[in-house]
Order: C-alpha cells, then structure tokens, then sequence
C-alpha cells in the first residue's frame, strides 16, 4: 500500500466542514506510514529509525512507545517478538507497551498458547488486551442512564421489552479481511458486544 493509498483510507471516513479541507491536509501531516513485512527484522529497524526521527524533536530525552496491534491472530507473535528485538525502548529510558486487540486466538487452548507465546517477549506489566469497542457504554453513559434513573430502569426490564432485536449493520464489505475472517469466523469477531444496534420495541 501506498502512502498516497494509506492517506485515502485514513481519511475518508472523516466527517469533516467541505468549505475546510485544510483541516483534512493537517491531519495528513501529521500522520506517517512505514511499510514492512511482519517477520522482517529489517523493516522493524526502519520503523525504529522512523521513531528515532520523531523523538528527536521532543523537549524531553525519555521518550515512551504504545505499539497497538490491530492485527490477524496469527502473526501477533512474530510482531510481538521483532517489536521486542528491534523498537523497544526501554534501553533509552522510557517504557514501552504493546496492545494486543482481540480475537485471542480460536478457543481456549490456542488463546492460552497466545498468551504464552506473548509472555516470551512483553511482561504481563507490559501487556494489555482490549476489545477496542468496549469502551462504547462508557461512552454513551447506558449503564448510568439505566440504572440511576428510575423511569428508565423500569422500562428496562423484562416486564417491559416484547423482543430485541439484533442489526449487524456496516456501509462497507470484509475489504481485505476474508481470509482473517475464513480462518476466525466473523461471529468470533463481532459476537461479544462489537458493531451491534440493539433495538427495544413493543413497550
């Protein structure tokens, strides 16, 4: 992928004033694309050398790096490693963090052999695992808005909801993704909380 082509797909989701798409320029600026094989030790070093450059800047000498790993199950632990080999930042004085987004693995025994694997390179202090929507009902305050308000809680509940019904609803296709999902599944993927619009009817 070009940066021409990462730029595009970054940005073209945005909602953004069409009288101002200097803001758009702006945020372009500011972002930066290093391409690389996942087992390539080299392309690792390059975007430790990338790093460097941006660090370079900074006013202060400790510099700290959040690595997300927004990617397929199958190649975290060869990320996990090179990141670890080659764009750890510990021997400058600063910390480093790999984020590992889920799914972790098909079932139990793989996840645990993940996580194993993981534990090889980051230290559990170094390691978190998310599942990036689950930050959705923090969010939007549903919790509070249920249960503190009285009204609410009443008419949530199953005295009050005749059925639920479940949306998996998206403008775009897999885009790319069909062999992560072939392999995981999608319900795997999305099964848990992610990407769905409940509906309450029939009060």
């Amino acid at each position: 992928m070009s940066k021409e082509e990462f730029e595009t797909r970054a940005t073209s989701y945005i909602k953004s004033d069409p009288q101002d798409p200097k803001k758009i320029e702006a945020f372009k600026q500011i972002m930066t694309y290093i391409a690389g094989d996942y087992e390539d030790g080299a392309a690792f070093d390059k975007l430790d050398d990338h790093l460097k450059e941006i660090e370079s800047t900074y006013q202060t000498k400790e510099c700290n790096r959040l690595f997300y790993l927004a990617l397929p199950p199958t190649v975290f632990i060869s990320v996990a490693k090179n990141l670890r080999e080659h764009c750890h930042h510990s021997r400058a004085g600063g910390i480093s963090r790999v984020v590992v987004e889920k799914p972790f693995g098909k079932d139990l025994a793989s996840a645990r052999e993940l996580l194993g694997s993981l534990k090889k390179y980051w230290s559990e202090e170094e390691t978190f695992r998310i599942d990036h929507y689950l930050g959705k009902e923090m969010v939007k305050n549903l919790l509070v808005l249920r249960f503190a308000n009285i009204a609410m809680s009443a008419a949530w509940d199953k005295n009050s909801i005749s059925n639920i019904q479940i949306t998996f609803k998206e403008p775009f296709g897999t885009e790319g993704r069909g062999g992560y999902f072939d392999e995981f599944g999608i319900i795997r993927d999305i099964m848990q909380n992610r990407k769905f619009l409940f509906k309450t009817l029939h009060f």
